[in-house]
């Protein structure tokens, strides 16, 4: 019978049981408690009658109700006598449903079972699979050390079965067997090995969780199946997949030399300073090798990727750390999106993934920087997720996002929930530690929160500004003044002593008020909490050494107090202090420096993340959530220096391609390699190929982040980008056109390649085929190359007929790269001479937007307002202006033009102006202008530099220097200059922004009187602050504007709706919604006001 009917009876089987239920309910006496332990009674015996009867029915059914028994939770152990006596039932239902009984309960009743063992060795022989396994299962059950001979036996013969089902069954055997009897090691190993080289897919994942618990130091067994366990990953069940991602993770930490060595370098050169020369040529003479990743290292990369996209978080997270660990840090970046999408599961899933962003984010915080809305906390989260959140949030705060944080703290400490509202306060405390620009203002923040209501809110504000003040204390004495003042009304003793303590430190800036503060803390000593009352005996030491006059009495007075108080440690300290303090006979040497050990200067604390010791732990394991090496927990080993010799991994492989790859079909298979990734086939062929690919990768990976709307292709974009001029075209024609338009613009840039080698050589096709196999064998090639002769034939025909079709699909290719050429008027597009039905079957089937979506023309209107950039005082007579000209940049068609003026107020010749140190955020780029030898007084000079903003407003911070002195000067560019203005129909405006609705659409209301609202005004205003095209249109209340952004080429549509009145709708649709709710903001008071 099928595993389908096996299911179905197990359902049922539950619904009966139900129905028993009922039947037994009505059974029951009106006799009380007597009555229902009677009928629980009858009801197994019923069962028990029907498992005896001779009725193959009546036994199906009894069983069908004891699974329902057992699916519900119910305990029908006390049925193990009768039930296993049908194991030898000829009814192959029966027989399914028993197994399943004993496989539950072998293990309680043990002796029971073992009288039926020889039934179990006859079903190992049984014609159905699902016997044989099941039989297998339940003897694995038998946790008894005399029956381990049969079990090996019945192992052995159960990994050589037919049935792949039967051999996943022996492998977890396997598992149990050893546990039972660690002895048989060797031999279970033998049957591990037999099984690893298992094709089949349901078989992996139980053998490798088998390799795990018995013999996981045991590489040496990976060697020859690693390539097929690569290839399999992708069918094998997804708990399958766990296991053996984790296992390969392992495996390639052991096997491959770091790809990491790289980003290493500028360290290495630091330690080089104390070594020999001799040491040091060896060192750099293995860091000129360029690094060539491991063909075997690559493809377990590539063959994990897709998984990222599993419905099983588990599978994701393997993934990622698989990622994390062993591939190079520029590719890393793509798994930060797969665990985001991972957020919205439920909490326990959350819970274990925020944990493992909030190690990643420490080292790597550009991965998750443009996520940073997603780890937003909601109302309805958990206090356990609202604590991670917040911990990644601290860890991505940085210069350009920490406003936005800090508003968004703001609402968090207004919270309810008073645990998450403290562990807030604590955040904005190591924000400002981390950020030194905020401090002041979070301390001001803190401060206003003293005067909150809630107790544990102005206690933790109170902590916490203990902490910033001990790092620059000199410049706060008006908060230690203010604080002293809330000493009536604070009673949480933590706050408390946090207050007396900052007094002790800072008594001799505040010598009116400390002295005060002690008299009123004597009053209440014998009432405060143990920790305070410590801080007040400090507090009089301190005081009693800076200020005896005013405060001796006092201090003695609570030393009194404290030598009787009840709790030791207070009488020890009043010790202790009296002694210090107060000379005498018997005090030591300790007293004459008293001041020093009391005054002295302490460090200031500090503020960690709690994260930031867990990364040596595998990312995703059990030892990393609870920060402690849990049992089983393997560790990764480092990288090794050298790595091992990767022979051994070839010969089954070589074997399997002579075996399974016949000349014929290599050529049929080749197409589809070639449409999925390029750079694929060529990582093994040479070094510099390697190095490119993942330079390259990265770059469009980190593009693709920020614009492109398809995941899939940006993925191939950032594979794709290793092969040469065609595949940079290729490159940026996915950036800016959707999918139609980018398969006819990579055909294109193809199909130039392919001409341009055939004017060199006539043996194109035979180089280029043995160029795209010699990734999966050398044998593959050869024998490719030599077979077939007429395929040949078939690829110039190809040729010509691609380019007979050539000025058509030339013209497409033009107009896609128009985005990045330096023209700013429309290009025209000539009328091919097609007829009209072709035209316009052509035209459904055109998926891109028209031709005229991507045409940047000139700007409307250029703004001639200049920003300071170094005024003449800070600049030592140098100043310095500048202003955005709304051209396309000379120097890159992702950088926006910026012209700077430099004018020499001196009256000395300024010498050698140039640009100096770039402090850029990550991503961000600038070219900057050739050194000035020479500024005349009154002289002034106006320059041009470009800077890829990466489609932000954040600051790009740099040194404007001359020959002798360096000013730190920033440019910022407004929103409205991120953007290059488009030229369009309202028929294009109207379809793009159907596509950019919902979460890409942002609207607002405007009011207005009703002159602001004539068409001259609205496009004075809007071109204005912002460098859009005006798109014509047919309607006279809806006035529309479009642009694209500079870096990644994203629409950003504006549309102005006069409504009723003195009201207009002011709507922008874009993917990029951080630019589009910043221009929103802009474009609303410049609308609203007169």
């Amino acid at each position: 019978m099928s595993s389908n009917s096996f299911a179905y009876n197990e359902q049922s089987g539950g619904g009966e049981a139900t129905e028993l239920g009922q039947e037994a309910t009505s059974t029951i006496s009106p006799s009380g408690a007597f009555g229902l332990f009677s009928s629980d009674l009858k009801k197994n015996e019923d069962l028990k009658q029907m498992l005896e009867s001779n009725k193959d029915s009546a036994k199906l059914d009894a069983m069908k109700r004891i699974v329902g028994m057992m699916a519900k939770g119910k305990n029908a152990s006390e049925l193990f006598p009768a039930v296993v006596k049908n194991v030898a039932s000829k009814n192959i239902e029966i027989k399914k449903l028993v197994y399943v009984y004993l496989v539950r309960y072998a293990e309680e009743q043990q002796d029971l079972a073992l009288l039926s063992i020889s039934t179990f060795q006859r079903a190992l022989k049984d014609p159905n699979q699902l016997i044989r396994a099941s039989a297998l299962r339940v003897l694995s059950s038998i946790r008894v050390p005399i029956i381990v001979p049969i079990m090996m036996l019945a192992i052995k013969e159960a990994a050589a079965d037919l049935s792949p089902y039967v051999r996943k069954n022996a492998a977890h055997a396997i598992q149990k067997l050893y546990s039972l009897e660690p002895e048989q090691k060797e031999m279970l190993i033998e049957v591990i090995e037999k099984l690893l080289k298992d094709k089949s897919t349901l078989v992996a994942g139980s053998v490798v969780m088998a390799f795990e618990e018995v013999c996981p130091d045991r590489i040496d067994l990976i060697h020859k199946n690693y390539r097929k366990l690569c290839n399999l990953l992708v069918d094998v069940e997804e708990w399958g997949q766990v296991v053996i991602i984790h296992m390969l993770t392992r495996y390639a930490r052991t096997q491959f030399v770091s790809p990491w060595k790289e980003d290493d370098g500028v360290e290495d050169n630091e330690k080089n300073f104390y070594e020999s020369d001799d040491e040091e040529k060896e060192k750099t003479e293995k860091r000129k090798k360029p690094y060539a990743m491991d063909p075997d290292h690559r493809l377990l990369i590539r063959n994990t990727k897709p998984l990222l996209q599993s419905r099983n978080a588990a599978v994701v997270m393997a993934v990622a750390q698989l990622f994390w660990h062993i591939s190079p840090k520029s590719e890393a970046g793509i798994i930060s999106k797969s665990l985001v999408r991972l957020l919205r599961s439920n909490r326990e899933v959350q819970y274990i993934v925020l944990q493992n962003i909030a190690t990643m984010s420490i080292q790597r915080k550009g991965m998750f920087e443009p996520y940073l809305k997603s780890f937003y906390v909601r109302s309805t989260d958990p206090t356990m997720i609202k604590t991670l959140k917040l911990e990644i949030l601290t860890n991505l705060a940085n210069e350009a996002n920490i406003s936005t944080l800090l508003r968004e703290f703001q609402t968090y400490v207004k919270s309810q929930d008073k645990q998450f509202a403290a562990a807030t306060i604590q955040t904005i405390g190591r924000c400002a530690t981390n950020i030194s620009e905020i401090t002041d203002t979070c301390l001001n923040g803190l401060v206003c929160l003293l005067s909150n209501r809630d107790e544990i809110v102005v206690a933790e504000s109170v902590v916490v500004i203990k902490k910033l003040l001990q790092m620059q204390p000199a410049q706060h004495g008006e908060i230690i003044k203010h604080m002293a003042k809330l000493l009536d009304s604070i009673t949480v003793p933590v706050a408390r002593a946090s207050i007396l303590w900052l007094i002790g430190e800072n008594c001799e800036r505040v010598p009116k008020i400390a002295p005060d503060v002690l008299r009123r803390m004597a009053k209440s000593f014998t009432s405060e909490d143990d920790l305070v009352k410590l801080q007040i005996l400090n507090l009089g030491a301190k005081l009693y050494l800076t200020n005896s006059k005013q405060t001796k009495l006092l201090t003695q007075y609570i030393l009194n107090l404290g030598k009787y108080d009840q709790n030791y440690d207070i009488r020890d300290r009043t010790r202790f202090i009296r002694q210090l303090i107060v000379p005498n006979e018997k005090s030591g040497a300790l007293s004459k420096y008293a001041k020093k050990i009391l005054l002295a200067q302490k460090p200031a604390p500090l503020l960690e993340s709690p994260f930031k010791d867990r990364d040596h732990f595998q990312l995703g394991t059990l030892s990393h959530t609870l920060n402690t090496k849990a049992t089983g927990y393997l560790e990764l080993s480092n990288w090794p220096e050298v790595a091992p010799d990767p022979a051994v991994r070839n010969v089954e492989v070589i074997e399997l391609a002579k075996e399974w790859t016949p000349a014929g079909k290599t050529k049929k298979e080749n197409p589809s390699k070639k449409f999925y990734s390029e750079s694929e086939e060529e990582d093994g062929s040479s070094d510099s190929n390697s190095d490119s690919e993942s330079e390259s990768g990265s770059e469009s990976g980190e593009q693709s982040e920020e614009g492109d709307s398809s995941d899939d292709s940006s993925e191939d974009s950032s594979s794709d980008s290793d092969s040469g001029s065609g595949s940079e075209s290729e490159l940026e024609n996915k950036r800016t056109a959707k999918k139609n338009t980018k398969n006819k613009g990579k055909s294109d840039s193809e199909d130039g390649e392919k001409e341009n080698e055939k004017s060199k050589t006539s043996e194109s096709s035979s180089a280029e085929s043995s160029s795209v196999e010699e990734s999966s064998s050398d044998s593959e090639s050869e024998s490719e190359s030599e077979s077939k002769p007429e395929s040949r034939k078939v690829i110039k025909e190809k040729e010509k007929t691609r380019q007979d079709r050539n000025p058509v699909t030339k013209d497409v290719s033009l107009l896609d790269l128009d985005d990045f050429n330096l023209v700013s008027t429309p290009v025209a597009l000539p009328t091919p001479a097609l007829s009209p039905s072709l035209i316009a079957d052509l035209e459904g089937l055109n998926l891109s937007a028209s031709s005229s979506v991507i045409n940047v023309s000139t700007p409307v209107f250029v703004p001639m307002k200049t920003h300071v950039m170094l005024h003449r005082m800070s600049g030592k007579g140098l100043a310095a202006h500048y202003y955005f000209p709304r051209q396309p940049c000379i120097f890159g068609d992702k950088m926006i033009s910026v012209q700077i003026t430099l004018n020499n107020t001196a009256d000395r010749k300024i010498e050698n102006i140039h640009i100096g140190e770039k402090k850029l955020p990550t991503g961000m780029q600038m070219h900057v202008f050739n050194p000035i030898e020479s500024l005349e007084p009154e002289g002034s000079i106006t320059v041009s530099v470009g800077i890829d903003f990466c489609d932000s407003t954040q600051t790009a911070s740099f040194q404007l220097c001359t020959k002798d002195d360096c000013f730190n000067v920033s440019i910022q560019p407004p929103v409205g200059e991120l953007l290059l203005p488009v030229a369009m129909s309202e028929k294009d405006f109207k379809k793009e922004q159907g596509m950019l609705t919902g979460m890409n659409e942002t609207s607002t209301m405007i009011i207005a009187a009703p002159q602001n609202f004539t068409p001259a005004v609205i496009l004075q205003k809007v071109v204005n602050v912002a460098n859009v095209g005006v798109v014509p249109s047919g309607q006279d209340s809806i006035y529309r504007f479009a642009a694209k952004t500079v870096h990644s080429g994203s629409l950003m549509l504006v549309t102005v709706e006069l409504k009723e009145g003195s009201t207009a709708q002011l709507i922008i649709n874009t993917e990029k919604t951080v630019i589009g709710s910043v221009l929103l903001r802009e474009l609303k008071p410049v609308l609203s006001q007169g």
